[in-house]
């Protein structure tokens, strides 16, 4: 890999290698907890220059909002977590307002949300996120901690079954590790390790210990799950149950170098795959057809000569399964890509980074953290074009939602306010992602 790739896939490794390592506190709340949490970390100087307050007008606390009931079980809401302060937005999904922003003492970069908006229904579910050397669960009602999986690893992605009784985690290097956990919160075991996948030993484009395990997508049936393999040149299709690598499917570059998948998404009807590639100058995006969901085909490879955007790191894919929405950070836009064309169809133009993005509930809208403006761009699917902004806390970067929201909590406003002025004194426990956030995380 050369410089410009690992500065690129390792945008914290100078800052790192100065610190010793990321708290290991857990997410505190309740009145007891709450001078205590530990909520600053980057705030006051993240890596962007952002620094650590949130966007004016962003916060609502528990103490505006009351500690009343917290109204109708079901609430569309949408999660932004924003690494520059630790903190969580909280969006009303039908009004697009912030109705709260709440520390946390942890960020994530990216959470389960594929089918986490339909399966998590009730306060006491769980967001399943990627946070420290591992990933967590905390309960959506009161974002308090429910189960938490180390990996031996900083880089970590992970994705619900659509039966909601899994989640299935790659572990990137050093683990080069796949994961099955038990998710079904009527279990006795949940929030244990089910299944394990060590998956170092096999080639690798450049003499790595394994082949990277870079991000993780289920099919829609939940039989089977798909993982680009950065270092691999590889696209790993494992069987959910049991848990094993039913296919391993060769991904042929485009140029001179090393195909390098990272990350993918497949279409709810599952039909179709997207692949990001880290590859070449400016990246690539490939479209894979799901017809045996066993063996995925590649259809067609796109480049910045068929008008894809520079960087493609991520997708999402509209509820028709005709419309995928490429987060393209090196051109501070999203590339609309016609699937059953296997064409660029539209650059929607963000006026800054963003990497990740999660639909609302009802998969009308695509919400879209632009780390480097603090707000969140919203793309309505049937207009095909960005409706909204709206203001959040520092850095946003993670999304997810779901048909419930925490419950009030007057307790938080002073910890949420501190977080947000950079002055307490312990670190946010911090999360991996591409770009400049979550400063001193380490692999």
């Amino acid at each position: 890999m050369d410089s410009q790739d690992d500065r690129f896939l390792y945008p914290n490794r100078e800052v790192s290698d100065r610190r010793s390592g990321v708290s290991r506190r857990r997410v505190l709340t309740g009145s007891a907890a709450a001078g205590a949490a530990a909520t600053a970390g980057c705030a006051g100087g993240s890596e962007n220059g952002n620094g650590g307050g949130g966007s004016e007008g962003s916060t609502a606390t528990g103490a505006e909002t009351g500690d009343a009931p917290a109204g109708p079980s079901e609430r569309s809401t949408v999660f932004v977590f924003n690494t520059g302060d630790g903190t969580v937005s909280v969006v009303d999904a039908e009004s697009d307002e912030v109705v709260e922003t709440r520390a946390l003492g942890l960020s994530s970069s990216f959470p389960s949300n594929q089918y986490t908006p339909r399966l998590t229904t009730d306060p006491e579910d769980s967001l399943w996120l990627n946070v420290g050397r591992g990933v967590r669960a905390l309960s959506v009602g009161s974002l308090a901690e429910t189960a938490a999986v180390e990996t031996e690893s900083g880089a970590n992605w992970l994705e619900r079954t659509p039966n909601g009784k899994h989640v299935v985690v790659s572990a990137r290097e050093p683990a080069h590790r796949q994961f099955r956990i038990d998710a079904d919160p009527a279990s006795e075991g949940f929030g244990e390790v089910t299944g394990d996948i060590d998956r170092t030993g096999e080639e690798t484009t450049g003499g790595q210990a394994g082949p990277g395990p870079c991000d993780v997508t289920v099919h829609p049936d939940g039989e089977y799950a798909y993982v680009p393999d950065l270092f691999g040149d590889t696209l790993t299709v494992l069987r959910v149950d049991p848990f094993e690598i039913a296919t391993q499917v060769e991904v042929e570059p485009v140029g001179d170098g090393p195909a390098r998948p990272w990350m993918g998404t497949a279409s709810p009807d599952g039909r179709t795959l997207l692949v990001e590639h880290n590859e070449g100058e400016t990246g690539t995006e490939s479209v894979w057809d799901l017809s045996d969901p066993a063996n995925p085909e590649e259809r067609v490879r796109l480049t910045s000569d068929d008008g894809l955007g520079r960087r493609p790191l991520t997708s999402e894919i509209g509820p028709d399964s005709e419309t995928g929405y490429v987060f393209t950070p090196g051109s501070d836009d999203v590339t609309v890509v016609d699937l059953p064309a296997g064409e660029v169809s539209g650059r929607l133009d963000l006026g800054g980074s963003a990497f990740v993005g999660t639909w609302d509930p009802a998969r009308t809208k695509l919400y879209v953290p632009v780390q480097t403006n603090d707000e969140v761009a919203v793309i309505d699917h049937a207009r095909g074009e960005i409706v909204e902004r709206i203001a959040v806390g520092s850095s946003p970067y993670g999304a997810t939602a779901a048909r419930a929201r925490p419950r009030p909590d007057s307790t938080a406003a002073l910890t949420t306010a501190m977080a947000q002025l950079g002055i307490w004194s312990e670190s946010v426990e911090t999360t991996y992602c591409i770009g400049n956030c979550a400063c001193g995380h380490r692999l």
